[in-house]
């Protein structure tokens, strides 16, 4: 009897621990299956979340601290000279004339060098800037230039380290956002920033334009006359001034600009030809364009004249001055082909004339880049294409070192209320309406970028079904922005 009850207690005993195994698996692949469709909405989630700038991203580079970042000292002009024409791969020869010239306007405390063993390795250098916003308000910019890491120093975070002291002393400033134009696509998007505006290049085939060839000025009672550069420097910064008042994405121009570009300073950098100089006064004498030009001479070999004509410059600040001055150098006797320089994708040119086609895009490409600073003064800045209200979520994990290792300066919820008659731009805990991050709302603070077009790529994500439309709505401008300059 004892042994048949124990039997029995054995066979109860092995039931009842293959039931609880039983539960256990069945419970295990239940917390399995859950695990893995919580790890699936993360996939989904994360495929359509923007991330920091995900469309030109770079792996961050781990800062080396041994190689010292810093500003420079007027008596490091020279070698800092040197590791910026190594890095742009032209001569590292520095003469006396580049030293005076560069130290005549280099601010040292907002010129960076990299210093390994005293030797200066990279360079990065920023100026104040006006950028125009959209509906013509000028905001304070930190524009940075002269960015350069030599070849045997890449891939140490240098450049992460240089760019994390300028932008902490922009923000210190009061800057509203940073500019720049990137040698390189891929560089900028990690460090928040994103490409505002775009150029085009045009060649014209003269012949093919159709245009009337016996044309010897303009038709509505306006008149052009060539002059030379000091009559540029007298008139051409207030013409200047009016375009970019009107113009998204036009930049300030400093004393030293004209100089440069009508010879008055010559620089060993970029050898000096004097060109051609014309302006556009309306029938009234008010002057509303000129323009910049020098011509090759190319002959062919049946005696036959194939100049050239290349822009360097051409600003208007009506479409009647932009027509008569491209109209003037494609009617210059022996000129055969225009090369437009840079241009906004949507200018005129073309249509300007009677056969579009004669003018061949040549050249098209990501020009200013910007970076938001200051959400608020940014977004209040700029006039609206209508009334409505926006919340957005801004991802931006800011630049290692310049944010105290927290969230950028352009992160969190921000609610834009905007109108005709101005536009607010708030902190909130609201529900967002669109998730982006920095460089997208740079892109789509000037007005060029889309966001329905960003949405489609990944890179904004509608939290409110048509929200991608609203933004559209509010913040694309009727003509694209345009940064003429190069700097």
């Amino acid at each position: 009897m004892a042994a048949r009850a124990g039997a029995r207690r054995g066979r109860m005993a092995a039931r009842a621990g293959a039931r609880r195994g039983q539960t256990a698996a069945r419970a295990g692949a239940r917390r399995g299956r859950t695990a893995a469709r919580a790890g699936a909405r993360r996939a989904r989630e994360n495929a359509v979340t923007p991330s920091p700038s995900a469309a030109y991203r770079g792996a961050m580079p781990r800062p080396q601290p041994d190689l010292d970042v810093r500003t420079i000292t007027e008596s490091e002009i020279p070698d800092w000279i040197r590791a910026l024409n190594t890095g742009f791969l032209r001569s590292p020869a520095v003469s006396e004339r580049e030293i005076a010239d560069r130290g005549s306007y280099i601010v040292p405390d907002r010129t960076l060098g990299a210093f390994d063993q005293g030797r200066c390795v990279a360079t990065f250098r920023s100026f104040p800037q006006e950028l125009t916003a959209v509906g013509g308000t000028p905001v304070p910019a930190d524009a940075i230039t002269n960015v350069s890491v030599t070849a045997t120093h890449r891939r140490r975070g240098l450049l992460t380290r240089m760019m994390a002291q300028d932008l902490a002393a922009a923000r210190e400033r009061g800057d509203v956002v940073a500019t720049l134009i990137a040698a390189e696509y891929p560089i900028y998007g990690r460090y928040g920033f994103g490409p505002a505006t775009w150029t085009t290049s045009w060649t014209i085939d003269v012949p093919r334009a159709g245009l009337d060839p016996r044309w010897s000025g303009p038709a509505d009672g306006g008149r052009i006359d060539l002059v030379d550069g000091e009559d540029v420097r007298k008139l051409g910064p207030e013409l200047h001034e009016r375009l970019r008042r009107d113009r998204p994405g036009a930049v300030s121009r400093n004393e030293r600009w004209w100089q440069v570009n009508t010879g008055v300073l010559r620089l060993d950098r970029s050898p000096w030809t004097e060109p051609f100089y014309a302006v556009y006064r309306s029938a009234d004498g008010e002057v509303e364009g000129m323009v910049s030009y020098e011509v090759d001479d190319v002959w062919g070999d049946a005696k036959q004249p194939l100049n050239t004509a290349s822009v360097n410059w051409l600003i208007g600040t009506t479409p009647a001055a932009e027509r008569a001055l491209w109209h003037h150098i494609c009617s210059i006797d022996w000129v055969v082909k225009v090369k437009s320089g840079w241009r906004s994708p949507d200018d005129l040119l073309p249509l300007f004339l009677p056969d579009p086609r004669a003018a061949l895009v040549t050249e098209q490409a990501d020009w200013l880049w910007v970076r938001i600073l200051d959400v608020v003064r940014a977004l209040e800045a700029r006039t609206y294409g209508g009334s409505g209200s926006l919340v957005l979520e801004v991802f931006d994990p800011g630049v290692p070192g310049a944010d105290g290792g927290g969230a950028g300066p352009a992160a969190g919820r921000w609610r834009l209320q905007a109108s005709d008659q101005g536009a607010s731009c708030t902190p909130t805990a609201e529900s967002a309406d669109l998730t982006l991050d920095a460089g997208a709302l740079a892109a789509l603070w000037l007005g060029d970028e889309s966001a329905v077009r960003l949405a489609a790529l990944g890179r904004v994500r509608e939290e409110r079904a048509g929200a991608a439309r609203v933004a559209d709505a509010l913040l694309r401008t009727s003509r694209r922005p345009w940064c003429p300059d190069m700097f």
